[in-house]
């Protein structure tokens, strides 16, 4: 016998992620370079910021822009455009 396991923990109706919701957002999982993942963590760190929020940030602002479909091309281009203007 194991020590340390008992056999009346029930598991079964376990949920796996958080477990308070959090309104108005949404967990995801992205793909980014990671030239972009350095600059915005380096940026977050100095700002006293999350680096999830700058990324946030910066999509939020190109939607602002226009409305057309966000594809992964653009979202490089977004990302990589707000380290430029926010390293000067």
């Amino acid at each position: 016998m194991r020590t340390g396991v008992r056999s009346e923990y029930d598991f079964s109706k376990g949920k796996r992620g958080a477990t308070l919701p959090t309104k108005g957002k949404t967990r995801i999982t992205i793909c980014s370079d990671d030239d972009i993942l350095v600059t915005f963590r380096a940026r977050a760190e100095q700002m006293g910021d999350g680096y999830q929020t700058l990324m946030n940030e910066a999509l939020k602002a190109s939607l602002a822009k226009d409305d057309k479909p966000l594809t992964a091309t653009t979202l490089r281009r977004i990302l990589r455009e707000e380290m430029v203007s926010r390293s000067g």
